[in-house]
């Protein structure tokens, strides 16, 4: 298990991905190059009235220059002072935290299936299996949203060299409708062939569907959970959930990664 660091951190770069996402690196962190794709990390924010940290899943390391990319949606008050933040400004980061996901083998079809903000963490899962020699061509991300805006960072998801599936409600961008839909589409298409491995992130009904599909097509995998987190290490139980086997488990310390089928969604 990683021992936690908490310490202040500066904004190296911020970016304005449109629509309300943007990317802000921080550094120097100290644990940077300990973060695995699926850890998050809990911000404090310089300020004295917002006193709860944020908990950010984590889009990107540099272990060289020991920095930490977040990317997050503009959804309240806290991550609209976060998206202000200006070149310099400092935070406070504690982490890396949480249970972070286990790499498929090498020679496995990888389902991704990422919706909303929930993206990052799969960004960093599948830059991670590339580097390590992952074929990327074996990796078939799916991306919903609601509409062509929630659909960032494409040419550095593409760049990757992985396949790529839009998929928006609207049909603004690449398939119309669900992007569960389309993994399911995906998955039955496959019938006869050696089963993919799956992993998501995103939206809880998103999460809940795509539960559903691995349990229905014996599809293993992991999913990411997102969960209120007043303390990000266990203690409050602000973000307890139910087991399918019976009992419970705290998604920031436990998880946020569970198995598919793991957890009643």
């Amino acid at each position: 298990m990683i021992k936690p660091a908490c310490e202040d951190a500066y904004l190296i770069q911020s970016k304005d991905l449109r629509n309300s996402y943007y990317s802000l690196t921080f550094g120097s962190f100290s644990k940077a190059g300990q973060c695995r794709p699926g850890h998050f990390v809990h911000v404090q924010l310089p300020c004295s009235d917002v006193f709860l940290r944020r908990p950010m899943s984590v889009a990107s390391v540099s272990r060289g220059k020991k920095e930490i990319e977040i990317i997050l949606k503009v959804l309240g008050r806290g991550t609209r002072m976060m998206s202000d933040l200006k070149k310099g400004d400092r935070i406070n980061i504690l982490g890396p935290l949480g249970v972070p996901f286990r790499l498929p083998r090498r020679s496995q079809t990888v389902i991704m299936v990422a919706g909303g903000v929930g993206f990052p963490p799969l960004l960093y899962l599948a830059t991670e299996m590339v580097a390590k020699g992952h074929d990327p061509v074996l990796i078939e991300f799916f991306y919903g949203g609601r509409s062509a805006g929630d659909i960032v960072e494409k040419p550095r998801i593409k760049k990757l060299g992985l396949k790529f599936h839009p998929v928006t409600e609207d049909g603004s961008l690449g398939s119309l409708g669900l992007v569960t839909q389309a993994v399911e589409e995906y998955i039955t298409s496959r019938k006869g062939t050696v089963k993919p491995v799956m992993y998501g992130c995103g939206p809880e009904g998103m999460l809940k569907a795509t539960d559903e599909l691995g349990r229905k097509y014996g599809v293993g995998g992991q999913l990411s959970l997102e969960a209120p987190m007043p303390c990000g290490i266990g203690i409050c139980l602000g973000c307890v959930v139910n087991l399918r086997q019976g009992g419970h488990a705290r998604v920031c310390c436990d998880g946020p990664v569970f198995d598919i089928g793991e957890v009643i969604l």
